[in-house]
């Protein structure tokens, strides 16, 4: 059976233009999911394609993802991105990865000495938040996870990534061998402080002279991630098996656009990324919260009260014009002032990110954006809303975003049909909708201290707002919602 090692493609495809045989696994990866596929892995092989090199990949997934690295091995760990623009697509072959190791394909012994081997410089995420195993409500290790439990008891067969880091870690510096930098490449605040709290919370309670080498030798960059990846599909698998010629089972489709920001901070070297466009800085956090803020809080806005209206895809939404209208000035008017990035267009950047969402090629799903709402609502929305607060300023997109998630997850659409709710906190909401009236949503959901903390029920203004939005979906409809609140 043909595979893209074996196949000829078709002249319009790009091929790694480097040695695949030079490469070794200088970075090892947590995570071989969609995003790290079209955005990390990629942006390595720009650079593999720009000057050559031995900045290879060697992907590691746990207790799920055997299949796919089945299927990345028999094609020579080689796999396609399928860019996807307005004005037509671009198929590319990636070759910065040259070898994987999985749980169920390998032992965990086998994955913990990966970590171990000399040349081993950096280590990169993407494991979703709930992979750090971080308490929400403190920002510590979560003590009480399960794995972390494991671990704790079994710190030389670790099942959770902050504990493999603390092991490999550990037998790096019994063996006299150079630490590596830790990357969190996850869309999630501060990443590189929430990783850095995960591994030196497990250090510490094995021994915190470990964990002070840790916190001496080890480095945790944060990092801002940006680019538009949907689910792969039957049908975008389909496209990009016309496209190639041949199947390729590990291909995943997405946007032109692609931004990574980084804190340059590395203890033991790194790719020159920014050949490939990179931008290497000393402070993450304005561009991050930009992104958060304008890009995820107006994604997550349309999501849920696009999903309500019955638009399936985010494209969808944009052919509406009170959604559009609504995103826009959500951005510019509610979330833009919030910011402290100074040097950036910001009307530039709403502009070019309602273009983004426009695009017909993606078809992003509205309910694959909705999922896991209660780890995004913090930083996409409440934190905008605790500035206006503070200020006394206007936020009424903000609240009906708020509430819009609220009347999602309790679980019914304009129409009448049931929605399928993803979420960590699933049996909690689902708890809660069973016992609460619509009369009395609000103020049960706001009980979720996960979510919105305990300063912010005891705010009447907050809670006003999000009741009176509330009502405006359930009396009105979403889409009506959208258009009376944009004639506030």
């Amino acid at each position: 059976m043909k595979t893209i090692a074996s196949a000829s493609l078709p002249p319009h495809v790009q091929l790694p233009q480097y040695d695949r045989q030079q490469l070794r696994s200088r970075i090892v990866h947590f995570g071989f999911g969609a995003f790290h596929r079209a955005h990390q892995a990629l942006l390595t092989n720009r650079v593999l394609n720009a000057k050559g090199g031995d900045w290879g990949i060697c992907e590691i997934s746990l207790f799920s993802g055997d299949v796919l690295m089945s299927q990345l091995r028999a094609q020579d760990h080689l796999f396609t991105v399928l860019e996807k623009g307005a004005d037509g697509n671009q198929s590319i072959v990636i070759g910065a990865v040259h070898e994987c190791l999985n749980a169920k394909l390998d032992s965990l012994a086998a994955i913990i000495e990966k970590f171990c081997e000399p040349q081993v410089a950096i280590v990169s995420l993407t494991i979703t938040e709930k992979g750090y195993c971080i308490d929400p409500a403190t920002g510590k290790l979560d003590t009480q996870n399960a794995r972390i439990l494991h671990d704790l008891e079994n710190p030389t067969e670790p099942h959770s990534a902050p504990g493999i880091l603390v092991e490999a870690l550990h037998r790096r510096r019994e063996r006299g061998l150079t630490p590596f930098t830790v990357l969190s490449c996850d869309n999630i605040p501060d990443n590189g402080h929430v990783v850095k709290n995960a591994v030196l919370g497990m250090a510490e309670k094995r021994s915190p002279e470990l964990a002070k080498w840790i916190a001496t030798h080890v480095s945790f960059p944060g990092t801002m991630v940006d680019r538009i990846v949907p689910a792969a599909t039957e049908a975008s698998l389909a496209e990009i098996t016309q496209a190639l010629g041949v199947e390729d089972p590990c291909a995943i489709s997405c946007e032109p656009f692609i931004q990574w920001v980084v804190e340059d901070n590395f203890v033991a070297g790194r790719p020159e990324w920014e050949i490939a466009g990179v931008q290497m800085v000393q402070d993450v956090l304005p561009w991050e919260q930009m992104k958060l803020r304008m890009l995820n809080g107006s994604h997550s806005f349309l999501a849920y009260l696009g999903y309500l209206a019955g638009f399936a895809h985010m494209s969808d939404c944009m052919q509406d014009d009170a959604f559009r209208e609504a995103a826009r000035r959500l951005m510019l008017d509610e979330q833009a002032p919030t910011l402290r990035i100074t040097d950036v267009d910001l009307t530039a950047y709403a502009d070019s990110l309602i273009d983004r969402f426009a695009n017909p090629a993606l078809q992003h799903r509205t309910w694959q954006i909705a999922m896991d709402g209660s780890q995004k609502l913090p930083q996409r929305m409440l934190e905008g809303v605790r500035v206006h607060l503070q200020r006394e300023s206007a936020w009424p997109l903000l609240a009906l975003g708020i509430a819009g998630w609220m009347r999602y997850v309790s679980g019914v659409d304009d129409a009448g049909n049931t929605i399928d709710v993803r979420d960590p906190l699933s049996e909690k909401i689902r708890a809660i909708v069973e016992t609460s009236s619509e009369t009395d949503r609000v103020d049960a959901l706001l009980a979720l201290a996960e979510i919105f903390g305990n300063e912010l029920p005891q705010q009447a203004q907050f809670v006003d707002a999000i009741t009176h939005a509330y009502q405006r979906i359930s009396e009105r409809g979403a889409r009506q919602a959208v258009i009376d609140t944009l004639a506030i």
